[in-house]
């Protein structure tokens, strides 16, 4: 048994660190509310967070509110924040985790750096093809991979599937981020989920054979390609063009101008559908706190800000998208659980390297 009194220095000595660390630029940075209160203290969280958006930082306040329970903040990138839960170990201050796409959620579970949570609360408001089957971690957001493309080049007709992409027709027309991007190796994960390998593998070849460009930049960047006439379309996370329209800059009204946007597979599957989620930690000193605050998130009001203030899909059923995301036209999703993406990961990436997919 681990002496209470160690414990208590190892959180408070993690703290201490967490609030140096948001000092400099190349760690996690490290926002509390009371970098000196111990995490042992039932009155608060430690989140470890790779989403950095003003609207999350109104919602852990909203939360504070209603619950007297205090969020203190600490961001980093995915890989850091895994990374900083594993070598804290079983003194790590962490209780909740959250970050974008499932792959990074998966992986967290397999370093041993969650624990499963059972609350009927969650489980009934968040669908189970967007949570782990165990329990150990949650969707809360949706984000659609979609098409967009030139509206002076390309007839939404001729656009059908991910999988289309790859023919002759649009040689040296297709644009989209590098095969080190966790979205992409998703998508391609999810293809071998539904399709196998050695059919995915066909279409990644052929998809790279029409590439524009090699692949290059987020997935603003592939938009802003395509608008450039650089390519004809690009495969992208349906939230960066919404962003772009709701921008009140003239740069961005004029990339969106004459930019559609197309949902693919909806004859198949249905478009592929990834999430940013939430998990408790392993070692959570506030595990109960810690799972109230992820019932939290799953509420409308939260689901508000949470995924409409970002231009995400709510996970719950019972809350419309933003304007601006709803303009885009309903869409039939795959219902393939999202596990599965994390699961075939190591594969995806092999396969993208075999497909010269850089």
């Amino acid at each position: 048994m681990i002496d209470t009194r160690s414990r208590l220095a190892g959180i408070l000595t993690g703290l201490a660190i967490a609030a140096i660390a948001g000092c400099t630029n190349n760690t996690p940075e490290a926002n509390t509310t009371d970098t000196e209160t111990t995490a042992a203290n039932a009155g608060e969280i430690n989140l470890y967070s790779s989403r950095h958006y003003d609207s999350d930082r109104q919602l852990y306040d909203n939360f504070t509110e209603e619950t007297g329970i205090e969020v203190n903040l600490i961001e980093g990138n995915a890989e850091e924040l895994i990374e900083r839960i594993k070598n804290e170990g079983e003194n790590s201050p962490a209780d909740v985790l959250i970050t974008v796409d499932v792959g990074n959620l998966w992986r967290a579970q397999q370093e041993g750096i969650l624990q499963p949570v059972e609350s009927e609360t969650i489980t009934s408001a968040i669908p189970a093809n967007v949570r782990s089957p165990e329990g150990y971690w949650f969707g809360l957001t949706k984000r659609a991979r979609i098409i967009v493309y030139n509206q002076d080049n390309v007839n939404p007709d001729e656009l059908s599937t991910y999988e289309a992409l790859a023919e002759p027709e649009w040689q040296d027309r297709v644009c989209v981020r590098s095969s080190s991007n966790i979205y992409n190796q998703s998508l391609v994960a999810s293809k071998i989920e539904e399709k196998g390998v050695e059919e995915t593998e066909t279409w990644a070849k052929g998809l790279v054979e029409n590439f524009a460009r090699e692949p290059e930049g987020n997935d603003t960047d592939q938009i802003k390609a395509v608008a450039a006439g650089e390519c004809d379309v690009a495969i992208v996370n349906h939230y960066y063009i919404a962003r772009l329209k709701q921008a009140d800059d003239p740069q961005s009204q004029q990339i969106v101008e004459n930019i559609g946007v197309f949902f693919p597979n909806q004859n198949e599957g249905g478009t592929h559908v990834n999430i940013s989620g939430a998990a408790v930690a392993a070692n959570a000193p506030n595990q109960e706190n810690a799972v109230k605050f992820i019932e939290y998130l799953t509420t409308p009001e939260a689901q508000e800000i949470f995924a409409n203030q970002n231009n995400e899909f709510p996970a719950i059923s019972n809350l419309e998208p933003n304007e601006t995301v709803a303009s885009f036209g309903e869409f039939k999703e795959s219902e393939l659980n999202v596990s599965g993406y994390g699961e075939k990961n190591s594969e995806a990436v092999q396969l993208m390297d075999r497909s010269g997919w850089k």
